[in-house]
């Protein structure tokens, strides 16, 4: 703190300090006046005559006499009286027959200096009241600037990040390292009659790092970086957020040639007319200052926008226009080249064994952002750290996923053999079937080990990354989500609850194929629009479009799809039986299976010798399995649900 700041704050309490005796001595004062007495001339002499009296004061002033004194009954109580001049003498007189003590002061008048102190509470109040003011004002949190914008300028001696540290958005670098060249050679590009964007619009899905592209802008521009959130413009008074609009954009004007970034504007730029308020929305008052300022009368030459979303889909029209977003740069999930890329960014300072190899871990993790990447690195060595490893391994990297796609084992859940034969059949039946399926994805593991909120995983693997998917290998699928079920019936002799998730995700893949992707009889049609509500970011609803005659055949033909994968799954688990019995006997002893090991199970090899894992003690109170826990032993793949990762399938 500086020098003027601590003198500040030491007038601040000096004010405080002043004002509360001065309060004090006004409410004391009060507070007297109200236990005198104020006796009229006629009683003030009757008073006398009585010998109730004590004794008196005489303050002599040129137009009147004011007389104060105190009664002997009740004691310690005062009065005080005003005479005229010629009634000075007979006063004087009564008081020197009863021989009471008579002091005489003489007043002189000084109205102002009166009204000075009768006034100086009132004064001393509206100075505190403005000095606080401007107090706040001026201090860091800027309690009263509510139509201030509170972006933050990015200062020089701050970390930068520069493009060294993006990876697996070549396409997305590219596009931005243009503005870039921009601000810093505007005359290039002028020359030939080319202008400056005014707006970049970052889209991609959450961590695939659209705000660390911004921050390697700030880092590479060299020129003014204000960041801001959506948010920020947010607040509870009304117009505060279009104050805070301006602001921003009369900060830039001052600091042009610069960068403006809003991160999360779907928080600001929504669909106006969507929301229960109106016209007078704050939102849209927000909005429509937005929209002016970036392309409105007044231009804002060298002040160029960048904004971050990962829902284009709910921004306003106005706002995407060119004119105002010239450019929309799509920050997609990198390919297996970008993910090895930004796996050697986030093991730059980590320390590898020799045995680690990203291009493999990378060929693994397919459908991963790049903060799932970060996230899988660190966990990798936060376990290599729990092992007292000096150097992070590949088997760590192996852990790591094992952790992040399938959760976190539950070996303190103790599973009757019962439960463990059922998990192990119908995982067997998941794996066999996705072994014996043309086009279906490889398996990579098989545990029976609780993970997360299942009692045991298949989980599949694509070999390269998929952006679109065939009908054959959609039907794939299907049998491999049947594969569970199926293998209790037919070896078991009874179905559970763990083929609940199977059966959900199956009968949305197989309504998605009739009425969305049209591979069905039905023909090539879709069926149903999805109402979407604005503010709530998801579907709420599906428009029915159709009559109830073409519901009757949706039902039909989802009904037969499903019943196709499950007979072929029946007729391959029953064609394999044998094989389905090593696979499961397997699970039951070593309790986790590889793709290794898996494909010598079903070309009828023996597993090599292998030591088991040292069985973990039960925990103090044995509890079973909750019977209705629902097993997501495949969990979809992108397309079928949002937000989801090939790798996660």
């Amino acid at each position: 703190m500086n020098s003027s700041s601590t003198a500040k704050t030491i007038l601040f309490w000096l004010a405080i300090v002043l004002l509360g005796v001065m309060l004090w001595q006004l409410v004391s004062k009060n507070g007297q006046s109200a236990r005198e007495a104020t006796p009229a001339y006629s009683e003030f002499m009757s008073k006398i005559d009585a010998g109730e009296i004590k004794e008196v004061t005489i303050y002599l002033a040129p137009n009147a006499y004011e007389i104060q004194g105190e009664y002997k009954v009740p004691a310690d109580t005062k009065f005080r009286t005003t005479i005229a001049k010629e009634d000075l003498p007979a006063v004087s007189k009564a008081l020197r027959d009863k021989n009471l003590k008579v002091n005489v002061k003489e007043v002189h008048n000084n109205d102002w200096l009166i009204l000075l102190v009768n006034a100086a509470p009132l004064l001393l109040l509206a100075g505190f009241v403005f000095f606080l003011m401007r107090q706040m004002q001026a201090g860091g949190n800027k309690a009263l600037s509510f139509g201030k914008s509170r972006a933050r300028l990015l200062s020089a001696q701050q970390k930068k990040v520069t493009f060294k540290d993006v990876a697996g958005a070549d396409e997305a670098k590219e596009e931005l390292q243009e503005i870039i060249e921009f601000l810093k050679d505007p005359q290039r590009f002028q020359k030939l009659g080319g202008r400056i964007p005014k707006g970049v619009l970052l889209v991609g899905p959450p961590g695939t790092g659209k705000t660390l592209l911004a921050r390697a802008i700030a880092g590479e521009a060299n020129v003014p970086f204000f960041s801001i959130s959506g948010s920020d413009f947010v607040e509870m008074f009304v117009g505060v957020g279009a104050s805070r609009v301006r602001d921003l954009f009369e900060q830039g004007k001052k600091n042009a040639p610069c960068i403006i970034f809003i991160d999360e504007i779907d928080a600001v730029g929504r669909h106006r007319g969507a929301g229960l308020g109106g016209g007078h929305d704050e939102r849209e008052q927000t909005l429509n200052a937005l929209l002016v300022e970036m392309d409105g009368f007044e231009s804002n030459e060298g002040v160029i926008l960048i904004a971050a979303t990962n829902r284009p889909d709910v921004l306003d029209p106005a706002l995407l226009r060119p004119g105002r977003f010239d450019r929309r740069v799509v920050v997609a999930r990198p390919d297996v080249k970008g993910r090895e890329e930004i796996l050697r960014v986030h093991t730059r300072k980590k320390p590898l064994a020799d045995d680690v190899e990203l291009s493999i871990i990378a060929r693994g993790t397919p459908g991963f952002s790049g903060a799932d990447l970060e996230n899988l690195v660190n966990e990798a060595a936060l376990w290599a750290a729990r092992q007292n490893r000096k150097f992070v391994g590949m088997a760590d990297f192996e852990m790591a996923k094992d952790k992040v796609l399938m959760g976190v084992e539950r070996k303190s859940m103790i599973l009757s053999d019962e439960e463990k034969k059922n998990t192990a059949y119908h995982e067997a039946g998941h794996a066999l079937v996705a072994g014996l399926t043309p086009g279906a994805d490889p398996v990579h593991k098989v545990t029976i080990i609780p993970r997360g909120m299942a009692l045991g995983l298949t989980m599949q693997l694509p070999v390269d990354d998929k952006h679109s998917y065939t009908k054959e290998h959609l039907e794939g699928m299907l049998a491999v989500l049947m594969g569970g079920r199926t293998a209790e019936e037919l070896f078991l002799g009874h179905i559970t609850t763990g083929a609940g998730n199977d059966i959900e995700h199956a009968t949305d893949i197989a309504r998605n194929m009739v009425c969305e992707w049209g591979m069905s009889l039905l023909g090539p049609l879709a069926f149903g629009k999805k109402e979407e509500a604005i503010f709530l970011g998801r579907e709420i609803a599906q428009h029915r479009d159709f009559s109830e005659d073409t519901a009757v055949q949706i039902d039909k033909e989802v009904k037969r799809i499903i019943g196709v994968a499950y007979d072929s799954a029946k007729n391959i688990l029953d064609t394999n039986r044998d094989t389905l019995d090593r696979i499961a006997k397997a699970l039951l002893e070593r309790e986790v299976l590889d793709a290794n090991e898996v494909k010598l199970l079903m070309e009828g090899k023996d597993l090599p010798e292998k030591p088991r894992t040292p069985p973990t003690p039960p925990p103090q109170a044995a509890t079973s399995a909750d019977p209705k826990v629902v097993r997501p032993e495949l969990r979809p793949a992108p397309g079928f649900t949002r937000g989801d990762s090939p790798a996660k399938a």
